[in-house]
């Protein structure tokens, strides 16, 4: 069963802020996408049998994108690092409040809000803003 990770977005202010910087990196690299952490997942088998990594993005968990490998490697001051390489396909996730830890956390396949895309079209027809606060509201 898939293991899924949860990380905070910092400076993203929407899903259409991390989307973009995720096409604005994909035009100027030509490597994987990949968010680089300081710590490496113990869990990797887990997360790559079909996990994703959860973005929080101002307060709210709303997106993921799927995990495809993780490359730890040494940093050029010589400090361990690990590279999350992610599809570039970010799926928009039924949003909830999740409130700001650091780092990454583990996030288990039960705990894990569904698609947006499976949560019904109404919800994706839905402008990011009114979701978000429909969530906060505890509407949605």
């Amino acid at each position: 069963m898939a293991l899924h990770l949860i990380k905070l977005c910092v400076g993203a202010e929407s899903i259409a802020d991390l989307q973009a910087w995720i096409a604005l990196r994909a035009r100027t690299k030509s490597a994987v996408h990949a968010h680089v952490t300081r710590m490496a997942p113990k869990r990797a088998p887990e997360l790559l049998d079909g996990g994703s990594l959860y973005w929080v993005i101002k307060g709210q968990l709303c997106a993921r994108q799927r995990l495809i490998g993780i490359e730890p490697f040494v940093d050029s001051t010589g400090i361990k690092r690990c590279a999350l390489q992610l599809d570039d396909g970010l799926v928009a996730v039924r949003p909830r409040p999740c409130r700001a830890f650091q780092g990454w956390r583990y996030l288990a396949p039960s705990d894990a809000p569904p698609d947006l895309a499976a949560a019904g079209a109404a919800l994706t027809e839905l402008p990011e803003q009114l979701r978000r606060e429909l969530s906060e509201l505890g509407l949605l």
